[in-house]
Formats: structure tokens, C-alpha cells, sequence
């Protein structure tokens, strides 16, 4: 039997190649008749918490990124997937983690990601995230280095 491809899970960085990503996420998502959530994972800031912070303070300041990055999501999902059935979700921690988190908890049988993200071809060849992601998943991923 054929593996089904109900529910992808594209996880995006909100930099240049997040477009390039959904464009590909939607040829998969309409190909394969499957929806689509797409996943931005704001990086924790625990660590901050160390270097003498008030926690108010640092508590603050993520519910201020964690409104901003779900106002950019939800300027990202804006005609973007159309003909698809898509979600925009936002998380908040270490973004290997979460995003395999977020696979498990909506079924996805897929995830589509970039291999890097603002750092840069340069410095980090495959990207740290996605690296860990593929290492990891028990689900088939899709990795696209953006052009």
C-alpha cells in the first residue's frame, strides 16, 4: 500500500525563502489533495534568564514577540495557499523540538523545511535546525535550500 500524504507540515522562518517554501508546499499540498500547517517557532528565551533579567521582564517581552509573530503569520497565510486548506500555528521554544512536537500532534505525514534560515549558506551548510529535525523525525522530510 502507498503511504498517504494527508497533512504536511511546513515549518518557516518568516525570512526571503519562506515565499519560496509555501510555493513549494502548495504544489505538494495540491498534488497530493493534503492540508497544510505552517509552523513558526519563536526561539526561547530562557536563556536570558541567567544574565540577571527580572523574569516579568523576560515574560513580557515574549508575549510582545510571540503577538508580533502571530500578526506576520497571519500576514504570511493572506492569499498565499490558495486552493489549499492551510493553518498558520506559532510556538514558542526550541524549534527541532517543537516542530517534531507539532507533526505529532496534527498527524502530519510529511514536513517541508529549508536547510537554513537567517544565518546564512556560509556559516552553516545544512542548518542546525533542520539537520536535527532530519535526524530525528520519524516522518519523511522534504528539505529545499532556497535559491
Amino acid at each position: 500500500m502507498a503511504p498517504q500524504v494527508k497533512t504536511i507540515l511546513l515549518a518557516v522562518d518568516f525570512s526571503e525563502a519562506a515565499q519560496y517554501l509555501a510555493e513549494y508546499a502548495s504544489i505538494f499540498a495540491k498534488g497530493l489533495g493534503a492540508r497544510l500547517l505552517v509552523l513558526y517557532v519563536s526561539p526561547s528565551m530562557n536563556r536570558y534568564a541567567s544574565l540577571y533579567v527580572p523574569a516579568a521582564n523576560i515574560q513580557s517581552l515574549v508575549e510582545q514577540i510571540l503577538e508580533g509573530a502571530n500578526r506576520v503569520m497571519g500576514e504570511f497565510m493572506l492569499g498565499r495557499f490558495v486552493g489549499v486548506a492551510a493553518e498558520g500555528r506559532v510556538e514558542y521554544g526550541y524549534a527541532p523540538e517543537k516542530i517534531l512536537e507539532a507533526a505529532g500532534s496534527c498527524g502530519a505525514d510529511m514536513i517541508i523545511m529549508g536547510t537554513h534560515g537567517r544565518r546564512g549558506v556560509e556559516r552553516i551548510p545544512f542548518g542546525s535546525v533542520a539537520e536535527k529535525v532530519v535526524k530525528t523525525s520519524k516522518i519523511p522530510v522534504l528539505t529545499i535550500r532556497p535559491a
